[in-house]
């Protein structure tokens, strides 16, 4: 029984107890007092008929019938009655008929005695006689009737206002005791949340020790957060321009190529500058290093807004920009040129007019990153021929699909409605014993002419154009519940960014997930980390929602944005899922390893479990378990 519960049952059973002990209590008096009332009624009325008789000269019995009579019938008296000294009765009047409308019950309970008033009758010096009067005992049961009635209504009235008022004090009790086990649930389910102390003296200190240490939590999360993000930053980051160190943006390339959260074809520019040895000694040291930060700022916001966009400085003078949103290298070159054209070139061309030269190719899906590279190199001689400052992009034919942008709506639409999308099962596996955590549910569609079987990179991006992500999302849904009708174990889905904050589709999710109650339990839904922080409070809620189904709640493609992940003490995950840049080639980057390792510890304080994406070796997988990750997926494991 809930500790409310016993509070309400014992404000109830005090009110009743104080209430019907108070009620007996009256009645019994009333009860006492209405026996002494009638005791005195008798004895004065008795002793003013003996006088009354004693004082009459002739006490014949015609005279004393008269007096019995008339005190008889005016003052409701169960007996009247005069005897002599030898004990014959000279007149009696005796009523011992009721009509007093009391329950029979009410009488046995409380019993009312009429004691009998005795006086006694002289004639002269001699004894006449005896009076003996007894009053009627049903006017008092009567009255004691009625006032058992008035303090019940007034025990009641009384009821209901104290009632009323421990109702308001137990609730004001049960708001604060919920905001306790509000927070005491939420720090079970590994949200850190704080709450406002209630007024109650012993509740109040127990929320602010539960405040107390929610805020150290927090400060110490924050603070390992910070301390890992800078050393994420010392290494990955290049310590001149800020942009990615050549290791990092190569790994970033690599899953980009290989992976599947962006469309299958995208861009990548180069950009070289002239002569790096001739701007050192034309600028000197600090000045290059001015022109080298101007241009890694450049490059850097060249991708705000850009999902997958990042820029990496490959060695002294030669850097690069992966475009995964941008299929046309013509394109991408040009936005590059420009942008570097209006904001960096002209504080430098004055004094260095053949600075830069920048270069576009195209790339596929599983190219090999050492082709890739030699066609980019190609590209930019290519640029550098065409003379100072300029950009050239190569001309490799169509991309794998060709589908008009207009055309997109109804291929997508009519995909919907057939049912057209279908799901890929990739393993998760524990690194040590290789046992399978889950499997992670990819989407893909069958589209074109000829048709080609797309990943969710392919059309995702123009799904959440058209505002398609919600349905197509509710029917990855539905493929995985039928999934997990069939097999057993447990599977994850991804859910899009721009869908987390559909209210409708949310609506539609909680009820289509309701109806499978043991099915949510070996459901897991993820959402890519961009989309967890451009609508966080979204995320927050439609978190809570799919936990209190029973399903399980990760993030996916963990430690872009490392900077805001103090935010995530307060979300209750599951599981994190860490970008595969920091995975590949984890055997040779003692840097990394350390990194993930603090990565890892705090997410285990927190009770969040730690999955390495992209893993490309199984030779890895040791490393990966001795870091601490708790599972690991990728292309080395089927």
């Amino acid at each position: 029984m809930s500790l409310m519960r016993q509070l309400w049952l014992l404000v109830v059973v005090s009110t009743v107890l104080a209430f019907a002990g108070s009620l007996f209590i009256s009645i019994w008096s009333a009860k006492d007092y209405l026996t002494q009332q009638l005791q005195r009624k008798n004895s004065d009325n008795a002793n003013a008929l003996a006088l009354s008789m004693t004082q009459q000269q002739e006490k014949d019995r015609v005279t004393i019938d008269l007096q019995v009579a008339a005190l008889f019938d005016t003052g409701y008296y169960q007996k009247v009655s005069v005897v002599d000294p030898l004990g014959k009765t000279i007149s009696e009047r005796i009523q011992n008929t009721s009509d007093a409308n009391v329950p029979k019950w009410f009488i046995e309970a409380f019993p009312i005695k009429s004691v009998p008033g005795v006086a006694q009758v002289n004639d002269g010096w001699k004894q006449f006689g005896v009076v003996t009067v007894v009053s009627h005992n049903q006017f008092a049961y009567t009255a004691l009737w009625e006032q058992a009635g008035k303090f019940l209504a007034w025990f009641f009235a009384g009821g209901v206002v104290v009632g009323g008022f421990g109702m308001a004090i137990l609730r004001a009790i049960g708001r604060a005791l919920g905001e306790v086990v509000r927070q005491a649930a939420a720090i079970k389910e590994r949200r850190f949340i704080t709450v406002p102390e209630p007024g109650p003296a012993e509740l109040k200190t127990v929320t602010h020790a539960m405040n107390e240490m929610v805020e150290r939590v927090k400060a110490m999360f924050a603070e390992e957060a910070m301390r890992l993000d800078s050393m994420r930053n010392k290494v990955n980051r290049d310590a001149a321009t800020g942009l990615s160190a050549r290791d990092y943006f190569m790994s970033h390339l690599s899953e980009i190529i290989g992976g599947e959260q962006f469309g299958s074809v995208g861009s990548l520019v180069m950009v070289r500058l002239a002569d790096i040895n001739q701007l050192n000694a034309t600028f000197g040291r600090k000045r290059t290093d001015e022109l080298l930060k101007g241009l890694g700022t450049v490059l850097y916001d060249s991708g705000t807004g850009r999902f997958g966009q990042r820029a990496g400085r490959l060695k002294g003078g030669e850097f690069a920009v992966v475009c995964p949103t941008i299929e046309d290298p013509a394109n991408a070159a040009m936005d590059i040129h420009e942008r570097l054209s209006r904001d960096w070139l002209p504080q430098w061309i004055g004094e260095f007019p053949d600075l830069f030269h920048v270069a576009a190719v195209r790339y596929h899906r599983d190219q090999a990153i050492g082709d890739l590279m030699n066609r980019a190199d190609a590209a930019l001689a290519q640029a550098g021929a065409l003379g100072p400052n300029t950009w050239y992009a190569a001309d490799e034919g169509k991309t794998k699909l060709a589908v008009p942008a207009d055309q997109w709506r109804q291929l997508l639409t009519e995909a919907v409605a057939a049912s057209q999308f279908s799901l890929a099962y990739y393993p998760v596996v524990h690194g040590g014993d290789g046992t399978t955590l889950h499997q992670e549910g990819v989407i893909r569609l069958k589209a074109g002419e000829p048709q080609a079987l797309l990943s969710g990179g392919d059309f995702m991006p123009m799904a959440a154009k058209l505002n398609l992500t919600a349905p197509i999302d509710l029917g990855v849904v539905r493929l995985a519940i039928k999934r997990l009708g069939e097999v057993s174990g447990s599977i994850a889905v991804n859910l899009s960014a721009e869908t987390i904050g559909d209210f409708a589709f949310r609506n539609q999710l909680t009820k289509l997930l309701k109806g499978y109650p043991e099915i949510c339990r070996r459901l897991l839904f993820e959402v890519p980390e961009y989309g967890v922080f451009r609508q966080f409070e979204a995320f927050r809620d439609l978190a809570q929602t799919l936990k209190a189904l029973g399903c399980r709640v990760g993030i996916e493609y963990f430690g872009q944005r490392f900077a805001e992940s103090d935010k995530l003490a307060s979300l209750g995950l599951d599981y994190i899922k860490v970008h595969p840049s920091y995975v590949h080639g984890i055997a040779s980057n003692p840097g990394n390893q350390e990194f993930l390792k603090g990565l890892c510890r705090m997410a285990h304080g927190l009770g969040i479990e730690v999955i390495a994406l992209g893993v490309e070796s199984k030779e890895d997988l040791p490393l990966i378990a001795e870091i601490g990750f708790d599972g690991a997926t990728g292309p080395a494991i089927q």
